[in-house]
């Protein structure tokens, strides 16, 4: 399904979701690269024979290309995530499903040097608004290996439910890992929607049903 007119960029109190383009090459590889040791040990592993995308503009290029060709499918929404100085990350959405079940999952990473400063749950709630508001989903999830404790700050920090965890879930630098999985759903959404507004969104943001 097709979603036409939906926001390009998306703000919060501190931080800007936009789409990444191929002019975000430079930033995003210097990331990349000096937080290496940082991200990859939470990420799927690349194929051997593929171009690494941290060192291959032309690549990068693609791959932005691929996510906006997602985004006109309406299959995945892809952001980077950016503060007055900079880019610092990536937030997506993911595996979006529609018909009867209307779900999707997120995934994210932020510079080793800006993390502990709640910039991601921040993105999170940014994108719980877009999701939920703009997509129309019923179900978001966000999925996460028991010993990732940063990643897990952030959705304490969220008061996110926790549904339990999925044994061997998805394969994470070549290891097939246990992932607990917490969820929210659009009645919870509308029920604290008020609140996340208040403590993560600008207040220029419209809280207007």
């Amino acid at each position: 399904m097709q979603f036409r007119g939906l926001s390009e960029e998306l703000k919060g109190k501190r931080v800007t979701l936009r789409p990444l383009g191929p002019r975000d090459f430079e930033a995003w590889s210097e990331v990349r690269i000096r937080c290496e040791d940082w991200l990859v040990k939470w990420e799927p592993r690349p194929p051997a024979d593929q171009i690494n995308v941290v060192y291959d503009r032309r690549v990068f290029a693609a791959r932005c290309g691929m996510r906006q060709r997602e985004r006109q499918l309406g299959t995945a929404y892809s952001f980077g995530i950016f503060l007055s100085d900079g880019l610092i990350g990536e937030i997506n959405l993911l595996a979006v499903q529609r018909g009867p079940i209307q779900t999707a999952t997120i995934g994210y990473w932020i510079d080793e040097a800006k993390a502990g400063n709640g910039y991601i749950p921040e993105s999170v709630v940014v994108l719980f608004q877009f999701a939920f508001e703009e997509l129309g989903l019923h179900r978001i999830e966000i999925s996460i290996i028991p010993r990732n404790k940063a990643s897990r700050r952030v959705v304490e920090k969220l008061n996110l439910r926790e549904e339990g965890v999925s044994l061997k879930f998805l394969e994470i630098n070549s290891v097939w890992e246990d992932h607990v999985r917490y969820a929210i759903l659009s009645e919870e959404w509308s029920q604290r929607r008020q609140d996340f507004i208040e403590t993560w969104l600008a207040p220029a943001v419209s809280v207007q049903q």
